[in-house]
């Protein structure tokens, strides 16, 4: 195992999973205490399914997590997938405004949205209701209109104490 701050891509990983104490709770504790305070996450090698695996391991409600990631040679070439589209610097400045005005989401406040639209439309099959039809297109939005409007939200939401928990 070996500590590391270096960033992790999202691309390497896998399935995540508690790790519950050993057994041995004096050196547990300490690795999680010592890996909250510092920052680091530590790299491990684990066997599962009879296959060893590469895992991130790092500090959660003072117990660790343990979350699987992808060898390198597992890994695909993404190719030309990226878009070619310039984007302006004005662009780039109200993106980068409007993502440091959202930081700090309450993500229990956020639902599975699919996942309750399936029970809806499961309950109205059961009853025989009728379904809705499928809702239509937006038409295209002008990207620095729909970025303008949304920083204004933002900071106003910002502004009010209650509109959204900070952590």
């Amino acid at each position: 195992m070996c500590p590391s701050r270096t960033s992790t891509r999202s691309v390497t990983g896998g399935r995540t999973t508690w790790v519950p104490g050993p057994g041995a709770d004096r050196p547990y504790s300490l690795l999680v205490e010592a890996l909250a305070r510092t920052g680091y996450v530590a790299v491990s090698k684990v066997a599962l399914r009879g296959r060893e695996r590469l895992a991130l391991l790092r500090p959660r409600h003072g117990i660790l997590i343990l979350q699987t990631l992808l060898w390198q040679d597992e890994l695909r070439d993404p190719g030309d997938l990226a878009p070619s589209t310039p984007v302006t610097d004005r662009e780039l400045e109200l993106a980068e405004v409007l993502i440091r005005e959202l930081a700090g989401i309450d993500v229990g406040a956020v639902h599975d949205e699919y996942a309750h639209a399936l029970e809806q439309l499961v309950d109205v099959k059961i009853t025989g209701g009728e379904l809705a039809g499928p809702a239509e297109a937006a038409p295209a939005l002008d990207l620095m209109a729909a970025l303008e409007e949304s920083v204004g939200a933002a900071k106003r939401a910002h502004r009010r104490p209650s509109a959204r928990p900070r952590p």
